[in-house]
């Protein structure tokens, strides 16, 4: 799967077919592209031109781009201003494919179970399918939370949308493969992790975090590619310091 034509796709709400017509190709082509096969180069510049995109950020790969394309460039799959502009179909396409791991690491996030009122359910669902599922929350009694509100001018309000946000995982406490942790560590990103894609929302100092830019990143093969790993790391790290969740009753 070529994930980054594909989350351009998304972004931009362009279907397989509208890209068929641009390059004059049949559908079946055009979706043999998303699935990993590369255009010829005439191809690739008709669809870099119609996403308003560098044809070496979506075929870094192409035998006359490998030459240009460093390993870690090639790790970007697709860049957001803000995280509010990342389209819900993303989020929902990488949760429904995740199958081994998917890692969350936010003071409140709020808007993930906001924008998605299913969200349990389906990380349960992955859960039983065999992915593991981290859900790491910041403590709302912690020192990193009360910081972090006096920073965004919001004082209490964070620790009050934790505890609110922690509702709606009330149900995967327990569960087999569901784990739901709280740190007080200072948060310079949100982290989302699904297998081999990994969206990372980086603070910046007294902005919400929904306002901040974003990046979505694959894992690669290569002692080079590093950016994917590092973030991978860091998050490990966290959740050791972590302390399971137990709702109120």
């Amino acid at each position: 799967m070529n994930e980054r034509l594909r989350s351009a796709l998304v972004q931009r709400g362009l279907t397989v077919a509208e890209v068929a017509a641009e390059c004059g190709v049949d559908p079946k082509t055009a979706s043999r592209w998303v699935s990993g096969r590369v255009p010829q180069r005439r191809h690739r510049w008709s669809i870099a031109h119609l996403l308003g995109l560098d044809e070496e950020h979506l075929w870094p790969e192409a035998p006359d781009n490998v030459a240009g394309a460093s390993a870690a460039t090639s790790e970007i799959v697709a860049t957001f201003a803000n995280r509010a502009s990342v389209p819900r179909d993303l989020w929902l396409a990488l949760l429904r494919g995740a199958s081994k791991h998917i890692d969350v690491l936010v003071f409140s996030g709020t808007f993930f179970a906001q924008t998605n009122p299913h969200i349990a359910r389906m990380l349960q669902e992955r859960a039983e399918a065999g992915a593991r599922v981290r859900l790491c929350f910041g403590d709302p009694e912690g020192q990193a939370v009360r910081l972090r509100g006096e920073e965004e001018g919001i004082g209490e309000s964070l620790a009050a949308k934790i505890r609110a946000s922690l509702t709606y995982y009330r149900t995967l406490v327990g569960r087999p493969g569901c784990e739901v942790h709280l740190h007080d560590t200072t948060l310079y990103n949100s982290l989302f992790r699904y297998d081999d894609q990994l969206l990372v929302n980086p603070h910046v100092w007294g902005q919400p975090a929904s306002a901040n830019p974003l990046f979505q990143l694959r894992r690669t093969d290569g002692t080079d590619a590093e950016w994917f790993n590092r973030y991978e790391q860091s998050f490990d790290a966290i959740w050791s310091t972590t302390r399971p969740w137990a709702p109120e009753k």
